[in-house]
């Protein structure tokens, strides 16, 4: 996917250059159950950061003291972070996991109950309070062709229509 190898050179150019914030969110409809799926991808470290100070704690995601403590922390935060109104009804977000892929956290999403989308309406804030140049890259799919959208603190959320 286009998307993922975006997500990498931005990876590669975040090591050599000053820091680069962005994350990228792919969303897909399923017909055949009528549910959203969410999956997420941050860099670790940003989002230990982010974490950190929405909680006022200190968050290791690598050797979390306590697994289930992080988990209810991104639960929270994703959920608080993430909405999504799918022809003007918003759909409520369920927190279905994580796993970390080498310098990013994938965090997993469901939404349930969701209409055939016409119109879908986005907001995402994630770390956009800790960095003023955040960009969060949102692709959402019906079949195999997403519309997408480049959100950030100028513009934390965006309508797609089907």
């Amino acid at each position: 996917m286009v998307y993922n190898y975006i997500f990498t050179l931005i990876l590669g150019w975040k090591v050599l250059m000053h820091p680069f914030y962005i994350s990228l969110t792919d969303i897909r409809y399923n017909d055949a159950s009528n549910t959203i799926e969410v999956a997420q991808k941050i860099f670790w470290d940003d989002l230990e950061r982010g974490l950190g100070e929405t909680f006022k704690t200190k968050v290791d995601f690598l050797n979390p003291s306590s697994q289930e403590h992080l988990a209810e922390m991104l639960r929270k935060y994703v959920t608080q972070h993430n909405v999504i109104m799918v022809n003007g009804k918003t759909i409520k977000l369920s927190y279905v996991g994580y796993e970390i892929e080498e310098d990013a956290a994938w965090i997993y999403l469901e939404g349930f109950d969701v209409d055939f989308p016409k119109t879908v309406n986005i907001r995402n804030t994630i770390l956009i309070e800790q960095f003023d140049d955040q960009q969060n890259i949102v692709n959402f799919y019906i079949g195999k062709k997403p519309k997408s959208l480049i959100l950030h603190k100028e513009k934390p959320e965006g309508v797609i229509g089907f």
